[in-house]
């Protein structure tokens, strides 16, 4: 199967480790994006092909595994990458090529049906898609793949065709393109054709769904539905989506039965808020306002929340306190490990609010708590809940550091609906942060809201995104909207529809699914690491 994803602006080494972690996917992938300003070098790159030096250049510099020589990248350029299974043959590499530039000419002549940019097409000797601009062949589409195995020994194509639409041409001034002197770089809009690169973007995936898979069962954002005025951001943002948010469930509406939860508030609860008070911690079971807090509670286990209580960002779905946040506490991490061992917890869960507003997303903090908990019960498996941290691989790795027994970061919801959900993230960073964990050999869980308007394949998709990383764990329950200021919610998934989705994930390679109305990240964590984990690990210690 073909899965293709629109995944907007991200960076190269963001999208060069999730293409490396598809690799090992049995689906194939197209993905579609643009990348900051940005220039990479191929491995046939030679130094003098940067007109200047590359340090004094107002954009990254990077090395890429395709061949082909140096090349830019910028807004307004559409990139496509093809993470597909070729034959093993000497040809397939040529014959991928081909399919790419294919799928380019044609994307190319169905905005120019007349035919008034004259010839589209290849240039003998020279790789790439040309067009004529007064005459002179110019290039508007790169092309560089590597083809390798995998672990299963098949043979898998990277990277792709960049096409430019509407970018910045200067950006082109200070390399010689592709290696190539004599032959000058155009852009659709250069050639006179005026067209966005989110159209071109639509119809390249399409050609490329034709030429490398035929009919192909795709995700991917709806861009179609209208804005209105003076509606607020977040209301917009849905209905772009394709939701309307005048038609969701009234808040004051009575929930399902199976969403009414009887209070218990018994000895466990009642000493786990005094605990919690006397050591000045914060809980997410709180914050958030989650459904099981009498039953976790009860049972002696909670999610610690770390980095204090305010976070940077104001998704559509959370509670969580957004003003300014204040200075870390340094005495964080050790009130949190003296919680752990007055609970005596067999697993604690740490999380976090976003610190956008620190140079390492508070990455630092977490290794700490996580550590602070192995010194004080070196017993207890540790799990830790964690934002993007930007995309920064740096602070990823030092959580990683530290060995948690379990690295989660949720999708939180699927791909049409990222924007609406929580607009300072993104569907392909959270996949590149899942993927960078699995590389580094910890268990990596994942989870996400039903009833915001997605539909249950769009679900499925997100689960077999996870699936395709390497993911062991995907937690999926019911979002319920803590006031009127969040976003509605579009309907009530019933029970029999979880048991559903549950069966789609471990078919899709999932290990372990928990999926029922009233689950959350944390929801039954110690169970969900013991059938996640089949054999005996080696210790960690």
């Amino acid at each position: 199967m073909l899965r293709r994803r629109h995944l907007g602006r991200v960076s190269f080494a963001e999208a060069n480790d999730l293409q490396r972690a598809l690799m090992q996917a049995k689906d194939d992938y197209v993905l579609l994006f643009e990348h900051p300003a940005t220039y990479t070098r191929g491995i046939r790159t030679l130094d003098e092909h940067f007109l200047v030096p590359p340090e004094s250049l107002d954009a990254v510099v990077i090395d890429a595994d395709r061949g082909g020589d140096v090349t830019y990248h910028a807004p307004g350029q559409v990139v496509a990458w093809a993470i597909v299974t070729v034959k093993d043959d000497p040809s397939a590499g040529r014959d991928h090529v081909t399919r790419l530039e294919d799928a380019v000419i044609s994307t190319v002549r169905h905005f120019d049906p007349a035919g008034d940019l004259g010839s589209v097409g290849r240039l003998e000797g020279y790789p790439g898609v040309w067009a004529d601009l007064e005459g002179v062949p110019s290039k508007i589409a790169a092309v560089g793949v590597r083809t390798e195995r995998n672990e299963a020994g098949a043979r898998r194509t990277l990277h792709g065709v960049a096409l430019n639409v509407d970018i910045d041409m200067d950006g082109f001034k200070a390399i010689v393109p592709c290696g190539i002197a004599d032959r000058p770089v155009a852009s659709l809009r250069t050639l006179g054709l005026a067209v966005s690169s989110l159209e071109v973007e639509e119809r390249l995936g399409l050609e490329l769904d034709r030429r490398l898979a035929g009919a192909s069962r795709v995700a991917r954002v709806d861009r179609s539905a209208a804005t209105t005025g003076a509606e607020r951001p977040m209301l917009r943002r849905l209905r772009k989506a394709g939701v309307d948010p005048d038609a969701g469930i009234p808040i004051r509406s009575r929930k399902p039965e199976w969403l009414r939860i009887e209070a218990h508030m018994g000895n466990e609860f009642q000493s786990l808020r005094t605990l919690t008070e006397d050591l000045r911690l914060v809980t997410v079971c709180e914050e958030a306002g989650c459904p099981n807090i009498f039953e976790c509670w009860s049972a002696g286990t909670a999610t610690f929340m770390v980095n204090g209580e305010r976070c940077t960002r104001a998704c559509g779905f959370c509670l969580i306190d957004t003003r300014k946040p204040l200075p870390l506490d340094a005495t964080e991490p050790d009130r949190v490990a003296e919680a752990v061992v007055r609970l005596a917890l067999r697993h604690a869960v740490v999380t976090c609010v976003a610190r956008d507003d620190l140079a390492d997303g508070g990455a630092a903090a977490i290794a700490a708590t996580v550590r602070a908990i192995r010194e004080r019960s070196p017993g207890t498996d540790v799990e830790v809940l964690i934002s993007d941290l930007r995309g920064d691989a740096g602070a990823l790795q030092m959580i990683i550091d530290a060995r948690p027994d379990v690295m989660n970061h949720n999708l939180e919801t699927v791909a049409r609906l990222q924007r609406a959900v929580r607009p300072s993230a993104g569907y392909l960073r959270s996949l590149t942060v899942l993927a960078r964990s699995v590389q580094a050999g910890l268990t990596t869980k994942s989870g996400m809201m039903v009833g915001l308007g997605e539909t249950p394949d769009e679900v499925e998709e997100a689960l077999a995104d996870m699936a395709a990383v390497g993911v062991s764990i995907a937690t999926i329950g019911q979002y319920l909207r803590p006031t009127k200021d969040h976003l509605p919610v579009a309907r009530w998934w019933a029970p029999e529809e979880f048991d559903d989705l549950a069966r789609r994930g471990e078919l899709l390679g999932l290990r372990h699914v928990q999926a029922s109305p009233l689950t959350r990240s944390s929801y039954h964590a110690r169970e969900a690491l013991s059938d996640a984990t089949p054999v005996a690990a080696p210790s960690r210690r």
